[in-house]
């Protein structure tokens, strides 16, 4: 009865789901070697929030169960963050203070996001943001590469079932 009461709903286990292949297509090595993404805690914190937020993007207005499953996304990855910032040492009563940063410029990107997106197929804006977020104090030559493979990843989710998704299935293309 316990198990019963205590087992996490599906779309909590689809959110850990997401996040771990959010996670994994962050790492894909292609990302730092072919499209110059830095390797960094700071780059690697925006090609999460990248993932991330295509996610949410794909399963934004999709329904009450798309929503529970962003809602569940959104908050693992929030965990891994918190979790990423006690690993790296950052004590107890700071950890709170770089949360709320971190949160905050997550929520920045997702604005800017949306905006940069909306003007398409002027790619102006998104090209500018990756420069400013991913590339931030370093060369920005791929710029125009890392811009192009963001619409393919967007158009690759978009291509994909919605029930597979709220399901924890997604299939990120190359990098």
């Amino acid at each position: 009865m316990l198990k019963r009461l205590f087992k996490p709903r599906p779309a909590q286990l689809a959110g850990r789901e997401l996040y771990a292949r959010v996670v994994a297509q962050a790492r894909v090595p292609g990302l730092y070697t072919e499209l110059g993404a830095p390797d960094t805690v700071e780059g690697r914190f925006e090609l999460y929030s990248l993932h991330t937020y295509l996610l949410l993007e794909r399963l934004k207005g999709q329904g009450p169960q798309a929503a529970e499953t962003a809602q569940a996304l959104f908050d693992t990855y929030l965990s891994g963050l918190d979790n990423a910032l006690r690993e790296m040492g950052v004590g107890d009563t700071v950890v709170g203070k770089r949360m709320r940063k971190l949160g905050e410029a997550f929520y920045g990107r997702v604005q800017s996001y949306e905006a940069a997106l909306a003007v398409l197929p002027d790619r102006t804006e998104l090209e500018a943001l990756v420069a400013r977020t991913v590339y931030a104090g370093t060369d920005a030559a791929k710029v125009t590469d890392l811009a192009d493979y963001v619409l393919a990843q967007r158009a690759a989710l978009a291509g994909q079932a919605l029930e597979a998704i709220v399901a924890g299935d997604v299939a990120w293309g190359p990098a």
